[in-house]
């Protein structure tokens, strides 16, 4: 989940071969490294521009004009509306009001703004600046518009004047077309890691049972009882029945519980103009701590494919100040719980996992786009009872998709699952070694990572993907518990 999506990268280099250790519980651990070379900025003629999360109750802007050729700036313009079918837009100055929350298209007119809400620049070639607001001015042909949700563009706006179609009594009209960043950022260098606050997140519950809570400096909600949520993260617990097998009997009904705690970060980096179009290098990518603990129970019914049942939908929207320009960033996540299995074997097992991880897309200007992606896991001590031969598998996972401007750029799935699959007659449990055994049984634990690059991820100024690239699947399993004869 969260984590979703939500550990630092700017990248010139893709990932290593992974590593495969075993701790010395016997769980398995393995981790992606990334070689130093992928976070040296590839340009140094511009500045190191910081990355931090833009302050909660401001709205950020920056405007400028290809007939003055100044840099990105802060400025008091913001979008007062955006027709996405169109391109048009209605700028305004703050004294002329907007609302920079999300919605539909704005009324002509709109609550005032203190705060600027745009960004802009006159040309690739201009960097960004911390110099202080300009005056407010009309919108002209040229400037680059980078700005935070607005009415019409709940994902934000990033923009380019093509033409000034006149004035209203909301400010002025334009057509625009579709920009890149690196219009804005030019020979400026950025990278930074930003966690997402958990309660930005917008939490849509699927299925009844499913309880949010989070913790945050300041604030603190807790929803079941006694959960204990370390700083930064946001927790989802969930209990669901799941179909029972034909003909089990009522005590082997089959359930479902869990829950997964997320602190997400947004991974982002810039590397300065490179030796054509492109930029030198980029990355984007979403990371976090992971933790989660589930149990099964009962004997879940034969299925032809796996039972995916998504129990929460999570959306945020956080904005990233780059220097002066406000880059946003669209998180979704969606939770869910998986079961598959012959409908043979009953079970009553649990299974707490604790790691990181990490997925994302790295540019350079020798090998274009390449993914990132790796996941540490470790097991602690399971309850388990296994009865009748069979076989199993639960997993407690999470989709995660990052994008910028409202153009999904990584998806993700982590998946991190239990395994288990008994031969002949067994009744063992594991924290019984002596019991009767007829047979044999295994119990494993394990993780799957996959995604996709996306051609959105072109935003960045990069050529465009003529096709998804997959992250490459991740997966390991290590053996928690077994018995035989």
């Amino acid at each position: 989940m969260p984590a979703f999506a939500v550990t630092a990268l700017l990248l010139a280099a893709g990932c290593s071969s992974p590593q495969h250790q075993t701790s010395a519980d016997g769980h398995s651990r393995e981790t992606t490294r990334v070689s130093d070379d992928a976070t040296t900025a590839a340009n140094a003629d511009g500045r190191a521009l910081a990355v931090a999360a833009a302050p909660a109750a401001t709205a950020t802007t920056a405007a400028g004009s290809a007939s003055t050729g100044r840099p990105a700036h802060r400025t008091t313009l913001t979008v007062s509306s955006y027709d996405g079918k169109t391109r048009r837009a209605v700028i305004s100055s703050a004294a002329n009001g907007n609302s920079a929350g999300k919605g539909g298209p704005a009324a002509p007119t709109v609550s005032p703004s203190p705060t600027p809400s745009v960004s802009a620049s006159a040309s690739p070639s201009a960097s960004a600046s911390a110099s202080a607001s300009a005056p407010a001015r009309r919108a002209a042909v040229g400037d680059v518009i980078a700005s935070t949700p607005a009415p019409g563009a709940p994902d934000g706006l990033l923009a380019k004047v093509t033409k000034v179609l006149g004035e209203t009594d909301a400010g002025t009209e334009v057509q625009t077309e579709p920009a890149t960043l690196d219009a804005l950022l030019g020979d400026d260098t950025a990278k930074g890691t930003v966690p997402v606050d958990p309660a930005a997140f917008d939490v849509d519950k699927l299925l009844p049972d499913v309880k949010v809570s989070w913790s945050r400096s300041g604030d603190v909600h807790v929803g079941p009882e006694g959960a204990t949520v370390p700083l930064g993260s946001l927790r989802l617990d969930v209990s669901t029945e799941v179909p029972a097998a034909q003909g089990a009997p009522a005590s082997a009904a089959a359930s479902v519980s869990g829950f997964v705690q997320v602190a997400p970060q947004v991974d982002f980096a810039y590397g300065g103009a490179g030796t054509g179009t492109a930029p030198g290098s980029a990355y984007l990518g979403v990371s976090g701590d992971w933790d989660s603990g589930w149990a099964v129970k009962g004997r879940a019914a034969a299925t032809a494919t796996p039972l995916r049942i998504p129990f929460a939908k999570l959306h945020a929207d956080p904005v990233l100040q780059v220097g002066v320009v406000p880059v946003v960033v669209n998180l979704d996540l969606t939770c869910y719980l998986q079961v598959s299995g012959d409908g043979k074997i009953s079970v009553d097992v649990e299974q707490n996992l604790k790691g990181d991880f990490k997925a994302g897309g790295t540019f350079g200007t020798a090998q274009g786009w390449t993914p990132v992606s790796s996941s540490t896991m470790t097991s602690t001590p399971v309850r388990t009872s296994v009865t009748t031969a069979g076989s199993v598998r639960t997993t407690l996972g999470a989709e995660a998709s990052v994008g910028l401007y409202g153009s999904v750029g990584v998806t993700a799935d982590l998946a991190p699952y239990l395994r288990g699959e008994a031969i002949g007659t067994v009744t063992a449990t594991s924290a019984t070694p002596g019991a009767d055994v007829q047979g044999t049984w295994n119990l494993y634990g394990g993780v799957d990572l996959s995604g996709t690059l996306r051609l959105q991820l072109s935003v960045f100024g990069t050529p465009v993907l003529e096709r998804g690239i997959p992250l490459g699947a991740l997966h390991r399993e290590w053996k928690l518990a077994g018995g035989s004869l």
